[in-house]
């Protein structure tokens, strides 16, 4: 409750309509992007990103614009983001370990995953920025000692990350 509180209050993170959070509803890559666009203070953006799945006018064009712009996301191919996916687990660590890097902290990763039961399964490409999201404190795992990369991100998860960064990480 105090993450999607907190997440909400200051504005990253926003209901689904209706009065409603729903903490445990699976979080899209748009709505991803989106909020770390917002932590990054929504700076305006010039040009396009090459992903023909997003419109021009769309709630997330901008954020996806400075995400792709910025190195926060490659998207799932050279002209597909998938913004209506759902972001799994190691996705949304490496948005936001890129994100964290782009902001000036150290994202080095100095240690491993093998302290869960899954870690062989998370990709390579997300293994530097799990391990980093673990060091720092951002993924606790789920049960049974897994990290569960593959699986969904929730918009609870997500907003209990974003207050983990924002105490961990920034300054």
């Amino acid at each position: 409750y105090d993450a999607v509180y907190a997440a909400w209050d200051a504005g990253l993170m926003n209901g689904v309509g209706n009065g409603m959070f729903e903490p445990e509803s699976s979080m899209t890559r748009a709505m991803l992007v989106t909020v770390l666009y917002r932590i990054a203070g929504e700076p305006s953006v010039k040009g396009t990103a090459p992903f023909r799945d997003v419109e021009k006018n769309s709630w997330y064009t901008n954020a996806v614009i400075w995400a792709y712009q910025n190195n926060v996301t490659n998207g799932v191919s050279a002209t597909e983001f998938a913004p209506e996916e759902n972001v799994t687990r190691e996705q949304m660590v490496a948005f936001f370990a890129r994100y964290a890097k782009l902001a000036g902290v150290d994202t080095t990763a100095k240690g491993d995953l093998k302290a869960f039961a899954d870690a062989s399964s998370v990709s390579a490409y997300a293994v530097p920025a799990m391990t980093w999201a673990v060091e720092a404190g951002l993924i606790k795992g789920v049960g049974e000692n897994k990290l569960d990369p593959t699986g969904n991100s929730t918009r609870g998860q997500v907003a209990t990350v974003i207050v983990r960064y924002a105490t961990l990480v920034q300054h």
